[in-house]
């Protein structure tokens, strides 16, 4: 079926945009359709948000890195209560700011469905089932679920200096899953922004992507250099190094027995 997704959805479309979009379409199979300007525009701010997702993350780690010096050596309980209060605004302020990011994609996909000539007939409904499938979702929770087991199990220590550094950890866990199912929630609820066959495959492979990228555990694999690698307690240091060792390689094989996103929208929507 053509594409016919409308040309004049953004006439503010950069041409680069255009041109990643034909290699976005290329790289997934559709080489045989024409890059529009309404796709150009949501992969674009869908880069956008990436990229500044990534700076908030980045932002993020950091302070937890800070949180965790500023009250470590001869810092009193009362500092560290101080130092653990601001982290936890640290916390909401990153899914506010993830929430934003969402709301603006929303809206350029909100504005670019609007001027659509017409809209699918019968837009398919998404579950996490088919956006994000039982392996990665099952990843995700055992990874979590064994980040917060080790952060945990050092709170039952007599270290002062270790179970401060694992209530760091676990406050920043909690931060990262809160802005895991914050995303995941935009992904499976965004209106779909389709007119026919082709646009919805686009609409479809968008979907799975972002959910795919959000339920890789870069910041949990990343949060332990923070606090935990400069404990003196070694069999932390191992059983740390040994998890996420272990989830790499996990991630990896699911990685590889999973369908490319381009075959996962075009069975669900040959499947309508």
């Amino acid at each position: 079926m053509p594409n016919e997704m409308l040309p004049e959805v953004d006439p503010s479309v950069r041409p680069a945009d255009l041109e990643q979009a034909g290699v976005w379409l290329a790289g997934h199979g559709l080489t045989d359709v024409r890059p529009t300007p309404l796709l150009a525009t949501r992969l674009a701010a869908r880069r956008r948000r990436r990229l500044a997702a990534a700076v908030l993350l980045a932002a993020f780690i950091i302070a937890v890195a800070l949180t965790y010096i500023s009250a470590m050596g001869e810092g009193s309980g009362s500092s560290r209560r101080w130092s653990l209060l601001v982290l936890t605004a640290v916390v909401v302020g990153l899914v506010l700011g993830q929430s934003l990011l969402d709301l603006w994609v929303r809206r350029v996909d909100r504005r670019a469905g609007a001027m659509l000539p017409r809209r699918a007939a019968h837009p398919v409904r998404l579950g996490w089932r088919t956006v994000l499938g039982w392996p990665r979702a099952a990843f995700a929770v055992t990874t979590f679920a064994g980040a917060m087991v080790l952060a945990i199990g050092v709170l039952t220590m007599q270290d002062s200096t270790a179970r401060y550094a694992a209530v760091v950890l676990l406050i920043g866990l909690c931060g990262v899953a809160v802005v895991m199912v914050v995303q995941l929630r935009h992904v499976l609820t965004h209106p779909v922004v389709a007119d026919d066959e082709v646009s919805l495959t686009a609409d479809v492979i968008m979907r799975v992507e972002d959910a795919r990228d959000v339920t890789v555990p870069t910041v949990v694999w990343s949060l332990p250099v923070t606090s935990v690698f400069s404990t003196a307690f070694g069999w932390w240091n191992v059983a740390w190094l040994v998890f996420i060792v272990l989830s790499v390689i996990a991630l990896a094989l699911i990685d590889a027995r999973t369908a490319r996103s381009g075959t996962v929208a075009r069975h669900v929507t040959s499947a309508r």
